[in-house]
């Protein structure tokens, strides 16, 4: 009998030790990563913390910050002009696209704005880009998205514009 009982508390005993090194709960799956978006720069800033652009507009994104845009209105004449910038906000980097489109959320339009070349920029190419809408006349704060093609490679930036400073619609 006494050997049976040494049996039974070994495979007790070592039931027990199995339960506790083997059936842990296992580690919670890891939580999926958002994939990167393509409009945002790195350390994750947005735009509309940055103030004015170098023309008294509103800066969005191009491809992650290879490219900024800066959308200005000029309400008297209902007219929008996109600016298109280097990564540094600020120096004008000129592109070969003939138009680029501005969609604008309220009122709703879509204006195609077409390369108004500005002082040097080179042959064929230009930093600013230029169209009208009637509804540009309105004195308001707009909000869209500015698109084109750079080098057959398609861009997107979103916007808000923001009263900044002496500035406001």
């Amino acid at each position: 009998m006494k050997k049976l009982t040494l049996n039974l508390t070994s495979v007790i005993a070592i039931g027990s030790i199995a339960l506790f090194v083997g059936c842990g709960s296992s580690p919670p799956p890891a939580a999926p990563t958002a994939p990167a978006q393509a409009d945002a720069h790195p350390d994750d800033h947005v735009h509309s913390g940055h103030g004015a652009g170098p023309h008294d507009g509103t800066l969005a994104d191009w491809g992650g910050g290879k490219y900024h845009v800066e959308f200005a209105v000029d309400h008297d004449k209902q007219e929008g002009t996109v600016y298109i910038l280097a990564d540094d906000e600020k120096t004008a980097s000129p592109i070969t696209s003939a138009e680029i489109q501005l969609i604008i959320k309220d009122p709703p339009m879509q204006v195609t704005l077409k390369a108004a070349p500005q002082e040097g920029d080179p042959e064929g190419s230009a930093s600013r880009f230029v169209g009208k809408h009637e509804s540009l006349g309105v004195v308001q704060e707009y909000a869209g998205t500015i698109s084109g093609v750079v080098d057959d490679t398609p861009y997107s930036g979103d916007f808000k514009e923001e009263s900044h400073g002496a500035h406001s619609h």
